[in-house]
């Protein structure tokens, strides 16, 4: 699936992943290739994406994330 992660300042990350973690309002959510649509706020928390056997994670204090088409889009500060 396609991500890409942005703040108000720059782009974070664009480009391929295999899963995307997420701190939603209710807790952790995972998403995977051809997740169902979603908009979800983000609270503070850590926000970890997988490529292969590589793992990044950053530090978030909100934000909101959408998944539609297989394309993860993440507005985070």
């Amino acid at each position: 699936m396609k991500i890409e992660i942005i703040s108000p300042e720059k782009i974070i990350y664009k480009g391929e992943a295999d899963s995307v973690t997420l701190p939603g309002t209710i807790g952790l959510f995972t998403i995977l290739n051809h997740h169902a649509p979603i908009i979800s706020v983000l609270k503070k928390g850590a926000l970890t994406y997988k490529i292969g056997d590589n793992e990044k994670t950053m530090e978030i204090n909100s934000g909101f994330a959408e998944v539609k088409k297989n394309i993860v889009s993440v507005c985070v500060e």
